[in-house]
């Protein structure tokens, strides 16, 4: 692996000069304008401060942007992850926080050097989709107390927002106001701007110079750090094995979502350049990465398709543009600290409403929606669900086993259709074919012999009348053959030649046919009793 990145690494920067890293230049420069809003807004979304974000930006930028899977990954930390983290923040404080940080980072490196990158492959799509939706929501209901102005009480975003009507509600109407101004100024700002100016940053900025100038009371982001070492760090002195037990959960799931974003971002990112993405290479780098963040009071990270796509868009070149966008945020939090610490939060909460919003896969829903998938749609919808009542393994998991049962059922639609033996479907000497075979009789089977079609498969000699003399099986629209449906099968070829029927088989795809010698069905029907297609078998003594 390591002699793979070295190569591609050198592959990355044959030819590059000037030229290039003035494009590497710019392109981390318009990624920074845009990951800045951004790493505040996460950092205080997942219930640690503005400057965790800020920080989690910047290590992510360098460590993980210079050991990805792809030149034009761009980590830091999303949405999605804050959403997952804020009940771990309640639970367990912000060492704990750190400390799942830590040990997700290294079930990604044990991923990447297992080369579980291609997993995510077998998640199906509407599951993706469904908690990414489920994400979203959560996003946007962990803003709510930021964008009234409130204080809410409980340990998830449902409770929090059943305590507005327990314990009262009175939103602040400035941190209102601010609120909505962002998200109807993102809204409405003109996308031909945001190649020089992103819509979250213009947003930010007025919102910030006009609560300023104004006085409004409202509740703003603080003291900035100007250190990438602060004092909220992980201490590993007050680490025992019953806190290690307890966050292994939490771990997974943040290992498992960093797994999800981080691939699912760099095959999309890889479509839009045309460029290869090593994804067990990037796990790696996710893990590293995830590994390092915690000692410098960090929260964790992934690759974020909203910075990717800019970094393509804006031309990058080579994984430079990562760490220049990093160092870019480095400069931000000593000369701006004293100016981010005075944007309200009701600003960020509406930059995180809209991002929210946007996050969603409108494209495929509106596709599964319109065309009205069923099986999509639920796969959708319980995905979701569990995403905001449970937590995102278990609706991944629960998602994925929906899907299997989705797929049995599918499978299990297995057609039989029992037919005499026709001349017109017979290529040469057809009506000869069809004296000599008078009372013979075609069974087509068309889908997977698996255990839930065993009752069908064991039905079929009753459709055999008793003069039929001679059965032939066509068997070549059969994708599959278990164990369950070969002895139902079994029992059938037995069940006719007992009453004196000659059996063959037609079109056996080779692995079934492996499936029916290890059973001992070709045993009892004979190899020479096997044929390409039922027009030879049928042909065989009329020629």
């Amino acid at each position: 692996m390591i002699k793979s990145f070295l190569s591609g690494l050198k592959q990355e920067f044959s030819g590059y000069g000037a030229k290039s890293f003035s494009k590497d230049l710019m392109a981390g420069i318009t990624v920074a304008a845009v990951a800045l809003p951004l790493a505040l807004a996460f950092g205080v979304s997942s219930g640690a401060d503005a400057a965790a974000g800020l920080i989690t930006a910047i290590i992510a930028g360098i460590v993980i942007g210079s050991l990805s899977g792809a030149f034009y990954q761009i980590s830091g930390p999303t949405g999605a992850m804050a959403a997952i983290l804020v009940s771990i923040v309640a639970k367990y404080q912000m060492q704990g926080v750190f400390l799942a940080t830590l040990m997700a980072g290294v079930f990604l490196l044990l991923a990447g050097v297992f080369r579980l990158g291609r997993l995510t492959s077998y998640i199906p799509a509407p599951v993706i989709t469904g908690f990414t939706s489920g994400i979203a929501i959560l996003i946007a209901a962990g803003q709510l107390d930021n964008f009234f102005g409130v204080h809410s009480v409980g340990e998830d975003s449902i409770e929090r927002i059943g305590s507005y009507f327990s314990h009262g509600f009175s939103p602040n109407l400035y941190a209102l106001g601010i609120g909505l101004f962002v998200i109807l100024f993102m809204i409405a700002y003109p996308k031909k701007w945001s190649a020089l100016v992103p819509g979250s940053l213009a947003a930010i900025v007025l919102a910030t110079a006009a609560s300023s100038l104004l006085g409004l009371d409202v509740a703003r982001v603080g003291e900035i750090p100007k250190t990438l070492l602060p004092a909220g760090r992980l201490n590993l002195s007050g680490i025992d094995l019953h806190m290690l037990l307890r966050l292994a959960s939490p771990a997974f799931s943040i290992a498992m979502l960093g797994m999800i974003e981080s691939l699912l971002c760099g095959s999309s990112a890889s479509r839009m350049t045309g460029k290869p993405f090593n994804s067990d290479q990037e796990l790696v780098a996710q893990g590293i990465g995830n590994i390092i963040l915690p000692f410098f009071g960090g929260v964790p990270a992934t690759a974020a398709i909203a910075r990717t796509s800019v970094s393509v868009k804006s031309g990058a070149v080579t994984r430079l543009t990562s760490i220049v966008h990093a160092l870019v945020l480095v400069v931000s939090m000593f000369l701006l600290a004293p100016v981010m610490s005075s944007i309200p939060l009701s600003a960020l909460a509406g930059v995180l409403m809209v991002t929210a919003f946007r996050m969603n896969e409108w494209e495929a829903i509106r596709y599964m929606f319109s065309r009205r998938f069923k099986g999509a749609i639920l796969l959708y919808a319980v995905t979701m669900a569990a995403t905001v009542v449970f937590d995102l393994t278990a609706a991944i998991a629960l998602g994925v086993v929906v899907a299997l049962l989705l797929l049995v059922r599918k499978l299990s639609r297995l057609e039989i259709n029992v037919e005499p033996v026709e001349a017109e479907r017979i290529s040469s000497g057809g009506e000869a074919i069809c004296r000599r075979y008078a009372d013979a009789r075609v069974v087509y089977i068309a889908g997977a012999m698996i255990f839930a079609n065993t009752g069908a498969v064991e039905a079929i000699p009753a459709e055999i009348l008793p003069e039929c003399d001679t059965v032939f099986f066509s068997m070549r629209g059969v994708s599959y053959l278990d164990i369950s449906c070969a002895q139902a099968f079994e029992r059938v070829i037995l069940s006719l030649q007992e009453r004196g029927v000659h059996t063959g088989c037609c079109g056996l795809s080779e692995e079934t046919r492996k499936t029916m010698e290890r059973s001992g069905i070709l045993a009892h029907i004979g190899e020479e009793n096997v044929f390409w297609s039922v027009d030879r078998a049928l042909a065989r003594d009329c020629t």
